[in-house]
């Protein structure tokens, strides 16, 4: 959803409202115990999603440590838009990397009107990636983000190699 612009819409007995996924998380700050944008009282009844022929050709790729319902260690989603044989659109969202879903926009930036190759998929993951904040223990996902996200895009792309 992050990848794809979602908006939520919330309703509350004060009126209704819009929020973009992306602003509905949020990072723990002084008040860690607030996960999201809800106030108290809202609902959310609906989830929009924005036109996009990146959506039509998408993936998703959960990646984690034993064959079950255990939490992502790294997931990518992606969509991926070609035309003429150069990246139109891309849309990247990242999960289990951050306290929220983490849109690569820096990585969106550097593929678009590039052709669609593993090697710029692994360069724009290094310009993603390349301010990433690890503790010990987690490092490991950098590396593991890069390669998700490569392989992602080359699924999409058909330069799977």
């Amino acid at each position: 959803l992050a990848a794809l612009d979602a908006t939520v819409h919330l309703a509350s007995g004060d009126g209704e409202r819009r929020v973009a996924l992306l602003d509905f998380h949020r990072l723990p700050g002084d008040h860690p115990e607030i996960d999201t944008a809800l106030r108290p009282g809202e609902l959310i009844t609906a989830i929009e999603l924005a036109s996009s022929p990146a959506a039509a050709n998408s993936a998703y790729r959960k990646v984690r440590d034993r064959s079950s319902y255990a939490f992502a260690l790294v997931s990518v989603a992606a969509g991926l838009e070609i035309a003429a044989g150069k990246i139109k659109d891309v849309r990247i969202a990242l999960g289990g990397v951050a306290a929220k879903p983490w849109r690569a926009t820096r990585a969106e930036e550097s593929l678009r009107g590039q052709a669609p190759t593993r090697e710029r998929f692994l360069a724009a993951a290094d310009a993603e990636l390349a301010g990433a904040k690890t503790y010990e223990g987690n490092a490991f996902k950098v590396e593991l983000a890069k390669r998700t996200i490569a392989a992602v895009l080359g699924e999409l792309s058909g330069d799977d190699a």
